[in-house]
């Protein structure tokens, strides 16, 4: 996705913060200390590398990995970015 500039990649990030938050504070502070501890990254850094956010997402949401993606994936729609969900979702729900 390191297609995405300015306004849509920041309304994506967007959209993934939006549905980790709406999942709680701890997991979503948890996301952003490991991607910051084993990628030196930021959510906004994944756009460009989705699958050190597939990773941690996984490893927080061990049982609702899923059901997180289905929220990003509404957050997209909400947003106008039907497009963006497919890619995103392709990527997210790709085996390793």
């Amino acid at each position: 996705m390191s297609f995405l500039r300015g306004a849509n990649r920041t309304a994506v990030v967007m959209c993934i913060e939006i549905a980790l938050m709406r999942k709680g504070n701890v997991n979503y502070s948890l996301v952003l200390s490991k991607l910051h501890s084993l990628y030196n990254c930021s959510i906004y850094d994944c756009i460009d590398n989705p699958i050190s956010l597939k990773t941690v997402l996984k490893q927080v949401y061990t049982n609702d990995y899923d059901s997180i993606l289905d929220d990003i994936g509404k957050e997209m729609i909400v947003m106008d970015m039907g497009e963006l969900k497919l890619e995103f979702s392709q990527i997210m729900r790709s085996n390793p």
